[in-house]
């Protein structure tokens, strides 16, 4: 395939993903960040992979644009990989989570192309777990069929399955799309 027939398919794939891509979830999760801005709550962003590296760029800009109190887990990998040394990569984010006093004003944001199992991204799920426990509202933006994050959140973006090869960089791609499009409806609307 030749490098213009490649990027047009991949822009096929990507409108495709604007056209089917649910547009009340994405309102819903923007309604529960307003709702935990507005009731001094803050959100913590969980992912893991190329998800760990948008959840430190959504962190600067819920904080800086939207501003929510905002962390990632992922962002002190000091505290990382001394819990993941010390106590399993399991309940790394359930610890520091505990550390952090969830509660029920807080918000969870997960970034995920699978969005977890009883097999895969175990702390991801194990924090859903807490979060449930503690009365905390959940948000996830993930793909495949959106895993135990799906099951459980609050407000789920599943970004659809366009090519089974090209998952997870659309997957990745648009959590960027989409926590963009919830920092700014946060401002924009509101100014």
């Amino acid at each position: 395939m030749k490098d213009m027939d490649y990027v047009s398919l991949y822009l096929r794939e990507t409108q495709k993903i604007v056209e089917t891509v649910s547009k009340e979830e994405i309102s819903k999760g923007i309604q529960i960040l307003r709702e935990t801005r507005e009731n001094g709550g803050r959100l913590f962003i969980l992912g893991v992979g190329g998800s760990a590296a948008n959840a430190s760029h959504a962190v600067n800009d819920f904080r800086k644009i939207g501003g929510i109190e905002t962390y990632a887990p992922t962002d002190n990998v000091s505290e990382l990989t001394a819990r993941t040394n010390d106590e399993g990569w399991e309940t790394t984010f359930t610890e520091w989570l505990k550390v952090s006093r969830l509660n029920e004003k807080d918000a969870i944001m997960v970034f995920s192309v699978g969005g977890g199992s009883e097999t895969t991204s175990l702390n991801i799920v194990n924090a859903l777990k807490l979060a449930k426990e503690r009365g905390s509202k959940i948000l996830s933006v993930v793909s495949r069929t959106g895993g135990y994050a799906k099951q459980v959140s609050d407000a789920c973006v599943l970004i659809p399955v366009i090519a089974e090869e090209r998952i997870t960089p659309h997957a990745e791609g648009w959590q960027g799309v989409i926590w963009h499009l919830m920092v700014n409806a946060l401002t924009e609307q509101e100014a």
